[in-house]
């Protein structure tokens, strides 16, 4: 059963978990269930995607129940109106808050992009984070005695594909439990010291305005287990994210 956060005549917003496909996709030919397909049956009626999370980032996903709406909205995430905010747990400590303007080369899967041509020049990304907690554990990765760990609140003001995960490997703080982007000797202290098993990224808030009455919406998704272990673990406040 899919957590929903909101729900209107026209919106639905669910609380997204690490591990569960958008919709269906030829990377993961091994997968039977996508959240489109399961809150469609949990709600009885089609549901249309307005954006998407990364297969392994949990938070705020939405959709909508009709088609005027998801033109409306999906037309807000094209014109990066819409405000996005993300937890992201990384590598060592990052300087208090920064703007990381980095351009991207788009990012062609194999399989589901092989009939597109690749953009051959980046494109403008740009992230802005403020480090909100730190911590430094006695456990010894590489030549460090201690290793060191932030907490970030991440604001993408553009929508490239990995763009969190790209750009804060970019600034050398890779995002934990990041198989794709991250660094592997911290990757396994978490699975070994803390038994986290996904992507510390997380969609905690989504700000939009409402397609019919303009209203302002803010939508939150609560921490999930792994979250709220590690965060317990390091002593950093939950209040704020529940």
């Amino acid at each position: 059963m899919l957590e929903i956060l909101y729900q209107d005549e026209h919106l639905i917003a669910i609380n997204k978990p690490s591990g569960l496909l958008v919709h269906r996709s030829p990377i993961d030919r091994h997968e039977t269930r996508f959240a489109i397909q399961l809150l469609r049956d949990q709600i009885g009626r089609y549901v249309y995607p307005v954006h998407r999370l990364d297969k392994p980032t949990s938070g705020v996903l939405l959709f909508t129940l009709d088609k005027e709406s998801a033109s409306r909205v999906s037309k807000q995430f094209r014109d990066h109106s819409t405000q996005k905010h993300y937890l992201a747990i990384v590598r060592g400590y990052t300087q208090l808050e920064g703007i990381i303007n980095h351009p991207l080369i788009e990012k062609l899967d194999k399989i589901s992009d092989k009939n597109r041509s690749k953009t051959p020049e980046a494109q403008e990304a740009i992230t802005e984070y403020t480090r909100l907690e730190s911590v430094e554990i006695p456990h010894s990765v590489g030549r460090y005695k201690n290793s060191r760990y932030s907490l970030l609140h991440v604001r993408p003001q553009t929508g490239r594909k990995h763009q969190i995960r790209r750009h804060v490997k970019h600034i050398s703080h890779h995002l934990i439990c990041d198989t794709k982007y991250g660094r592997g000797e911290h990757n396994r202290l978490f699975r070994e010291v803390f038994d986290c098993q996904r992507m510390l990224l997380h969609a905690f808030r989504l700000e939009i305005l409402h397609p019919f009455s303009k209203e302002k919406l803010v939508i939150k998704a609560p921490l999930d287990e792994t979250f709220l272990h590690i965060f317990q673990e390091f002593s950093w406040e939950t209040e704020p994210y529940m």
